[in-house]
């Protein structure tokens, strides 16, 4: 009996877990990372395995904790309660944050400066999402920050780290110069690449702050939806078609199997999203259009250059 009662309250306490870094939205970093593990499939690059297990550990990780944090301090005033005692909420925060950071600095150190200045950057918008006395999250730029972060850098990091030396970038530093060089071509290629998770990760901030606008304005939280107005819908709408432009372009250009084009044909059921959640913007109706669009691009994204790889 005793034993029966320990197993429930030990799966009362994951189900609390999961709930309070709220599992369910971590799609917007394992699909570009497992996008990213597709084109290297594609290209038939050699994953580094040591390389991206760290590199998965300290992302995933560090996206709990800034879920974690973001529940932790919107509790204060939004009148909702946190799955755990916060005392108990705080150090399951330093728990996360701690081993995404080892996990983070050991990847570092393995690979080069590159790797901590941007990982280094990623930790301190994450951190600063919604702490500090102006957080992100309280100006127009959640959308930006979210859509680069997630939909750029974890596509950038992995192929960084798996692709020859100096694909896209070098940084040499010394006591008298610190020199950094772009390879055009590549960094080109990576945002045509990169655009369908930048947008619809960027989509998902953008619905979520056109649904809370007015509640958003009571607690003096000015998103970019307040400044867009009505404008915001067009923008919404845009970002996804600029998805698919870009898709097609890289196919066009010859960075994409021909294979890649299929992936159009997902416009059909994420046009009629769009259209849905034009007429109405309600949290708990429409709001999952959103995350159902991102799935359905990022993932028909993934699949067909996985499937490239496997035909081509």
């Amino acid at each position: 009996m005793q034993t029966k009662t320990m197993e429930v309250n030990q799966h009362s306490n994951v189900k609390k877990f999961l709930e309070f870094v709220e599992i369910r939205t971590k799609i917007t970093s394992l699909l570009p990372f497992l996008m990213s593990l597709a084109y290297l499939f594609y290209r038939r690059q050699p994953v580094n395995a040591e390389r991206t297990l760290l590199f998965f550990g300290s992302m995933f990780l560090f996206d709990l904790t800034t879920t974690a944090i973001n529940n932790y301090i919107d509790t204060k005033t939004n009148g909702q309660k946190l799955p755990f005692p916060r005392s108990m909420a705080k150090h399951i925060i330093y728990l996360l944050f701690g081993v995404s950071t080892v996990l983070g600095l050991t990847l570092a150190y393995r690979t080069d400066l590159v790797v901590l200045l941007l990982g280094g950057l990623c930790f301190l918008c994450g951190v600063f999402y919604t702490w500090g006395p102006v957080p992100i999250s309280r100006l127009p730029l959640g959308e930006i920050f979210s859509g680069l972060f997630y939909g750029l850098f974890i596509p950038f990091l992995m192929l960084y780290m798996n692709m020859p030396s100096g694909t896209f970038v070098t940084l040499t530093v010394d006591w008298h110069t610190i020199q950094l060089n772009l390879n055009l071509a590549p960094a080109f290629f990576l945002l045509l690449f990169s655009a369908g998770p930048i947008c619809a990760t960027a989509n998902i901030m953008l619905a979520n702050n056109i649904c809370d606008l007015e509640k958003d304005i009571a607690v003096r939280r000015y998103t970019l939806s307040y400044f867009l107005g009505k404008k915001a819908l067009f923008v919404f709408a845009g970002l996804y078609y600029v998805t698919y432009l870009t898709w097609a372009a890289s196919v066009a250009m010859k960075l994409l199997s021909p294979v890649c084009l299929a992936a159009l044909l997902t416009f059909i059921p994420v046009h009629k999203n769009i259209r849905r959640f034009k007429k109405e913007q309600i949290k708990e109706k429409t709001f999952a259009l959103s995350v159902q669009n991102y799935i359905i691009i990022v993932g028909s994204q993934t699949l067909v250059i996985f499937l490239s790889g496997l035909i081509t």
